[in-house]
């Protein structure tokens, strides 16, 4: 990717196993709260400054990209300083390391979910979507600040707000990005200006980068086919929301509602129950797909399901992460590029805030002692920077507390 990636420091590419890599992000994948920025720093501690397998530029360059592209942007990177440090077999063993300890967890509250029943068991649920909304509100207004900071790109985040107001579905979604680029080639020029850009060296070929476009194209395109299996359909789904998220994990969740609640393959409630679970866990928001593998009513559920989700929503991130890394020296000073990428990044903060008012408010919030927990939980989270785990342990149980005591 970069210099520090290059032959002639053995430190680099090729240099270590893929049991080495395995073992180091499998620590990161039970340890790294708090979403995919906050992994991103984990990441940098780990490999920037503790063990020296990139440089700063190196890494700057390489989340670049992954910041560029859709899908998860964590564990996109995190898969390709694998890929850099122990070839392919590294890739997969950073994927897994990372990915696997968060999907175990919720696959398993999948299978726990329904045997909680009565007033705590009903209190810890809710407590569950009513995280979900302290969560999701902390994302947006993260994302807001970083991604539609100016007039421009605020504007295009409320238009991309008012579009799914009046057009909700995954049609909709899918042209609010499209749309979104359109604006940002319109009226985003001023932020698509690169400076002092390095050519450098990439670990795949731009033959093999080819092959994994044309394989994330064919199945993008396979994911839109109506007459499926039920196992097919399930991974469509799943495949086509993974293709199509912009700007962090908390994107994936009107994506995922509108695949797998709106055909009434998982119901509301436990969507967002599992949501709310998933920010209990640590690594990648996208392991919510496994809890939604498990409990579809298509499919074949159970494991089976969770592993079939969890392999289709992380699929499209990465082909197109392989496809994209040969070319990416070239691609980054496109200003064209960059320009419809920042209005793509402003219309997702549109698209998120409509989530968070439907489904996760008008779903979570019944009641002023709703409100007020949700908004203890989002001063924490926003003001007191308090670790998402401990957000989620508070809510459920003031949650249970309150279904306790009727």
């Amino acid at each position: 990717m970069t210099s520090a990636i290059a032959d002639d420091d053995q430190r680099h590419s090729g240099a270590g196993s893929p049991l080495e890599v395995l073992r180091v992000f499998l620590k990161l994948g039970l340890t790294c709260f708090g979403g995919p920025i906050a992994h991103l720093g984990y990441f940098r501690r780990e490999f920037v400054v503790r063990r020296g397998w990139l440089d700063e530029r190196a890494y700057a360059d390489l989340v670049a990209l992954c910041q560029f592209l859709p899908g998860p942007a964590s564990s996109q990177t995190g898969f390709a300083i694998g890929l850099m440090r122990a070839g392919a077999l590294g890739g997969l063993a950073a994927w897994a390391g990372f990915t696997l300890p968060s999907a175990i967890a919720l696959t398993l509250f999948a299978f726990g979910e329904g045997v909680l029943k009565g007033p705590a068991g009903d209190g810890l649920l809710h407590g569950l979507k009513l995280t979900a909304v302290a969560i999701v509100g902390q994302a947006v207004l993260g994302m807001a600040r970083r991604l539609a900071p100016d007039r421009p790109r605020a504007t295009i985040a409320v238009l991309a707000l008012i579009v799914m107001a009046f057009a909700p579905g995954a049609w909709a979604q899918i042209a609010v990005i499209l749309l979104g680029a359109l604006a940002g080639l319109l009226v985003c020029r001023e932020f698509g200006s690169v400076a002092d850009v390095a050519v450098e060296e990439t670990p795949i070929s731009r033959q093999m980068g080819l092959v994994f476009a044309a394989a994330f194209v064919v199945l993008l395109a396979l994911s839109f086919v109506p007459a499926r299996p039920d196992a097919a359909a399930l991974a469509a789904a799943f495949y086509r929301s993974g293709a199509l998220v912009f700007g962090g994990g908390h994107v994936v969740l009107p994506l995922l509602r509108t695949a797998v609640v709106d055909p009434g393959w998982v119901p509301d409630g436990a969507f967002l129950a599992g949501y709310g679970a998933a920010q209990a866990v640590p690594g990648p928001l996208f392991t919510f797909a496994a809890y939604l593998g498990a409990v579809a009513g298509i499919g074949p559920g159970g494991v089976a399901g969770a592993t079939l989700g969890l392999v289709a929503i992380f699929a499209p991130g990465l082909l197109l992460l392989m496809a994209v890394l040969p070319f990416w020296n070239g691609l980054r000073t496109l200003s064209n590029a960059r320009a419809a990428m920042a209005g793509v990044n402003a219309a997702v903060v549109g698209l998120l805030a409509s989530a968070l008012y439907d489904p996760v408010w008008t779903s979570a919030v019944k009641g002023p002692a709703d409100f007020a927990i949700v908004a203890a939980g989002f001063v924490a989270l926003v003001v007191w920077e308090t670790a998402p785990l401990l957000v989620v342990v508070a809510t459920v149980a003031a949650a249970a507390a309150l279904s306790l005591a009727g």
